[in-house]
């Protein structure tokens, strides 16, 4: 069985900008995801998929390979995570290059571990599932939730309103860090989220998007009292 791991990493960035190397406590954000990969010592490459020179040169001294840059196809505003895992698998496999597993990773991923991805990976395959999707209980029920109608506050779902929250059936969300494939089933179904899809349940405090520049700001915080202010160099 081979693997993969694939850190997806394109140039454009308008709310953080080169927010894919940006300085995280002290290192380029893409090279958290990068050890992590190279330390779950689960892959026979690790490769970043890039559309930037800059971001090719830093991923390489960090220890992934950048075999080829991404197309334009890939590299636009639209283009999806299925359709850059696709793209890189094509192109491996012209070069002669097959894999069985795909661990698609993105770049603003911090928190990520090599535990984390090891046992996703041994996940995958004990669970004979079509992908390991890392995902967080909602720290607010979701079904007490309002909308806001000309000015006032209207319940989604009133029935809820006066539930204890115990008694409302948890919900999780995918964390956006990292997703587990098995390549047979994703070249058959041509998406991220499959069919048999198996969940692998993270701790809120290590799970953090980051989109804007306080969600940058909380990720720092929240990796400082994880980790300490030497933190970054823990890997």
């Amino acid at each position: 069985m081979k693997s993969v791991a694939i850190i997806t990493a394109r140039g454009g960035s308008k709310r953080i900008p080169r927010k894919n190397i940006k300085p995280f406590l002290g290192k380029p954000i893409l090279e958290y995801s990068i050890e992590a990969a190279l330390a779950a010592d689960m892959f026979h490459e690790v490769m970043v998929s890039t559309d930037d020179g800059e971001i090719a040169d830093m991923a390489r001294r960090a220890g992934a390979k950048v075999p080829f840059l991404r197309s334009e196809r890939t590299a636009n505003d639209y283009a999806t995570t299925a359709d850059v895992v696709d793209e890189v698998l094509c192109a491996y496999e012209a070069a002669g290059m097959h894999f069985d597993r795909v661990c698609c990773m993105y770049p603003t991923a911090p928190f990520v571990t090599a535990k984390a991805i090891r046992t996703a990976m041994l996940l995958l395959d004990e669970k004979k599932a079509d992908c390991v999707i890392p995902v967080v209980k909602f720290s607010f029920p979701p079904q007490r939730g309002v909308l806001v109608q000309d000015g006032r506050i209207v319940p989604k779902w009133k029935e809820c309103m006066n539930m204890r929250s115990q008694d409302l059936e948890p919900l999780y969300h995918d964390c956006g860090q990292f997703y587990c494939l098995n390549v047979e089933s994703f070249r058959k179904q041509k998406a991220i989220w499959m069919e048999n899809a198996v969940p692998f349940v993270q701790d809120e405090m290590t799970v953090q998007d980051i989109d804007t520049p306080e969600d940058w700001e909380i990720a720092e915080m929240k990796y400082r009292i994880l980790y300490g202010d030497e933190g970054a160099q823990r890997r």
